[in-house]
């Protein structure tokens, strides 16, 4: 008996250290605000920011940024290299949603025509040597030799000056785009939020609890007015816009987390002009 649950023991840790290793990845900083630490943009990478589902590839499996594997297809792994790779899962502008709900379905649900519609952006190689401009160029010859039409790296682009990132910005946010990625061009890899890796959107989102459903009024006075949340400091705040009418007639029930859109924040630390953006789903 004793043998067996030393068996199970170095299973499960086995386990778990796998599970582990899927979730230390390279995470980004927000974009400096003020002109004080703004970078010189030539010596960045510069990327669409994919509103999709971040997916890491073990050389066997699919996970989760939180270490949970992926119901994937067979066939839709089955090519994938045995390196390390880091990405997207994502279908295209404005599909988070229903993205969302093809992932995260478990195993044993017959969704492999709905993963047809997926691909899998890559833009990190984990386990690489060399600077992150070198990285980028071995992305861009693997996928090719591999030729999976739905494995493909984020195209990187050089731009020369901060004018050009923004005008770009703008372009990309006018398209249903998020935002912009921006990565050190001579940077080596390492897991963990670094400020080689930053994130530029119009607005910035963050978490927040629905602490009470608050009624509306006028035209929504049989509806959800409001949402009383909860952010991660403690501060609440109602959240009143970027409703649907049916998210007003069925909102998110107390105690569920939400993502929430804003631009900037009040003098007092609250979040400016906060707006619904979705339900956060677990991954």
């Amino acid at each position: 008996m004793q043998y067996f649950k030393k068996i199970l023991f170095w299973a499960l840790l086995s386990l778990f250290s796998s599970l582990s290793s899927a979730t230390e990845l390279l995470l980004a900083k927000v974009y400096p605000e003020t002109s004080s630490d703004h970078i010189e943009i030539s010596e960045w990478l510069v990327s669409e920011k994919l509103d999709g589902v971040r997916a890491f590839w073990n050389g066997e499996k699919l996970y989760f940024r939180s270490g949970r594997e992926i119901n994937a297809p067979a066939w839709f792994t089955q090519d994938f290299p045995q390196q390390k790779l880091d990405g997207e899962l994502w279908m295209r502008r404005g599909t988070f949603s229903k993205l969302s709900g093809i992932v995260r379905r478990e195993e044993g649900v017959d969704h492999s025509e709905s993963w047809k519609k997926i691909k899998y952006k890559i833009f990190e190689l984990p386990d690489e040597v060399g600077t992150f401009m070198q990285r980028a160029e071995k992305m861009v010859a693997l996928t090719e030799h591999l030729e999976i039409p739905w494995l493909t790296p984020i195209k990187q682009h050089q731009l020369k000056s901060e004018e050009e990132l923004f005008i770009w910005l703008d372009q990309v946010v006018a398209a249903d785009g998020e935002g912009v990625m921006l990565h050190r061009a001579n940077s080596l890899y390492h897991a963990g939020r670094s400020s080689d890796l930053l994130k530029l959107k119009k607005w910035q989102d963050a978490e927040a609890t629905v602490i009470k459903i608050l009624p509306g009024n006028g035209k929504y006075s049989e509806m959800m007015g409001a949402l009383l949340v909860e952010n991660g400091v403690g501060r609440r705040f109602k959240i009143g816009s970027g409703f649907s009418d049916r998210e007003r007639q069925t909102p998110p029930s107390v105690g569920t987390l939400i993502t929430y859109k804003y631009t900037g924040v009040t003098s007092s630390g609250l979040p400016r002009f906060a707006s619904f953006m979705r339900i956060r789903k677990p991954f």
